[in-house]
C-alpha cells in the first residue's frame, strides 16, 4: 500500500530549489491537520561592514573597522632584527600621523 503525502509549502520549496539553491529546514507532521509541513530555516548571514583604508604603509596598511583600528605590518626577516625594529618604529609613527590627519579632517 503506497501512501502519498502532500507538503503544504511545496510551491515555495520548489521555487527555491529551481533557482539552484539548497534549502535547509525541517519536515514535520502537523498534529491538527495531519499534513506534512516544511519549514525553512532563516539562515541569513551576518552583514559585515568593510574596513575603511586609512593609509598604505611601506610594509603594510592602517584600516578602520566599526570598532577597531587595525595596523598590519609584514617586514622580511632577511634585513635583520635592528632594521626590523627601526622599520616598525618608523611605520608606527606614520600610522599615528595618518590617524591624527584623519581625525583633523573628520572634525572640520
Amino acid at each position: 500500500m503506497k501512501k502519498y503525502v502532500t507538503i503544504v509549502n511545496a510551491i515555495e520549496l520548489m521555487e527555491r530549489m529551481a533557482g539552484g539553491r539548497r534549502v535547509k529546514g525541517v519536515l514535520f507532521k502537523d498534529k491538527a491537520t495531519g499534513a506534512i509541513i516544511f519549514q525553512a530555516y532563516n539562515c541569513t548571514g551576518r552583514k559585515r561592514w568593510p574596513d575603511r583604508l586609512i593609509r598604505y604603509l611601506e610594509h603594510g596598511w592602517v584600516k578602520e573597522s566599526k570598532e577597531n583600528v587595525k595596523v598590519y605590518e609584514s617586514i622580511p626577516k632577511i634585513i635583520g632584527t635592528v632594521k626590523v625594529m627601526s622599520a616598525l618604529d618608523r611605520e608606527i609613527g606614520e600610522a599615528k600621523n595618518a590617524l591624527m590627519v584623519r581625525e583633523i579632517i573628520d572634525r572640520v
